[in-house]
This record gives structure tokens, sequence and C-alpha cells, in this order.
């Protein structure tokens, strides 16, 4: 009698083939190098070292495993920023933790691997705007809902000026961001700003967000 194992079906695709996330960021690595346009199932197959049949069995279309990709980048990072505003929600120092987390939106915002993926969807956004719009919600709006959430907590520690939380969120990360994100955007990467410029950046925004935003001091009181 045969055993088990000699009568298992044997699974399709070939040996050592990726999947899942695994696969997902191959689609990426493709599609960040080659374009959505460009980039074709039968490449990505190879890729990951599957049938492209096997490959169609997960992700029915191109546009299918587009979105799949931009969700599997979003869900990545969704928690990245938690650390660093979890630590400007506890500070007693505004103006340096303000400093700081400027200082992370660069490093963050302004990487290669950021910036491309945000390219890559701004590029086709119009062929595809409920995944820009997907984008959109679940990164740069839900971090700055988040960073609202904090500027309350902080209001309510006296610590800012009490208002619309939300606002404030947008200016601090517009003032922070908008510039060097301009320049890499409009320039697909090939002008950066340097640390020092990115350095008086961080400083001009978090001045400039303070003197809208830090509460006044009670005058003193005349002898």
């Amino acid at each position: 009698m045969a055993s088990e194992q000699a009568v298992r079906p044997r699974r399709r695709g070939r040996p050592g083939g990726l999947e899942g996330t695994d696969l997902l960021s191959v689609a990426r690595d493709i599609l960040l190098r080659e374009g959505y346009a460009a980039t074709t199932m039968d490449a990505i197959a190879a890729a990951a070292r599957i049938s492209k049949q096997t490959l169609y069995r997960s992700h029915a279309s191109k546009q299918e495993l587009f979105a799949a990709v931009v969700t599997d980048w979003v869900e990545r990072g969704q928690n990245a920023m938690r650390p660093h505003l979890d630590r400007l929600r506890s500070t007693e120092d505004v103006e340096q933790a303000l400093l700081d987390l400027a200082g992370i939106l660069h490093a963050a915002v302004l990487s290669p691997p950021v910036v491309q993926m945000r390219s890559l969807v701004i590029a086709e956004a119009e062929r595809f705007p409920e995944i820009a719009a997907e984008y959109v919600e679940r990164s740069w709006e839900r971090n700055e809902a988040l960073l609202a959430e904090v500027f309350a907590d902080l209001a309510r520690r006296g610590l800012l000026e009490t208002g619309d939380a939300g606002t404030a969120a947008q200016q601090f990360t517009w003032l922070v961001l908008g510039a060097p994100l301009d320049r890499i955007t409009l320039t697909a990467g090939a002008s950066r700003f340097s640390e020092e410029q990115l350095a008086t950046i961080a400083g001009d925004a978090v001045a400039t967000f303070l003197a809208r935003w830090r509460p006044a001091r009670p005058a003193r009181r005349r002898v």
C-alpha cells in the first residue's frame, strides 16, 4: 500500500516559490523599478519562482496585485510612528520633542523607499483612484489623525494652545515636509536638501508652529 506521502498531490508552482507577503515584496520591487505599465505578471511570477497560474490564483489581475502591494506597504508601516508620538505625548519640553519628531519625519517620509512608493501611487492615481485614496487615507491621513490626538493631549496639559488639533497636525506636517517633499517629488528624487538644510527647515517649522500654538504666558503682575 502506498504511503500517504507518496499519494499526496504535488503543490503547483516551482520549488521554493514565494507566496504571501514575500510575493508582494517581490512584486513591489519590480513595480518600483519598471513602473506599473511595464510590469508583467510573467516577470513577477518568474522572480517569485512560481508559475503564472499560481500567481493568478492568488491575485486575479495585475490591478488586484498592485492594490495588494499598496495595502501591504501601508500595513507594514502602520505603527511605525507610534513610539515617536508616545514620546511627544509624554514630553515636558514641547519644543525639543517637536524638533525630534521633525527629524523623524524627514528620515521616514523622505527615505527613498517611501518616496518611490508615493511616486508610484501618484503616477497611477488617475487610472486607479480608489487605490490612491486608500493609500492616502491609511497612511498620510491616519498619521495626521494620530498626531492630532497627541496635540489634543498636550493642549489638555497646557503645553499647547487649545484649538483645532486636526488643523495643528496638518500645519505641523506641512511646515516640516512641504518643501523637501515637493523638491523630491518634482525632481523624481534627483534633488534633495542636505542634512544641514533639513535641520534648518525643522527649526524654522517648529518655531513657526509654536508661534501659533504655544500658550501665551500670563502677564506678570506689576508691583
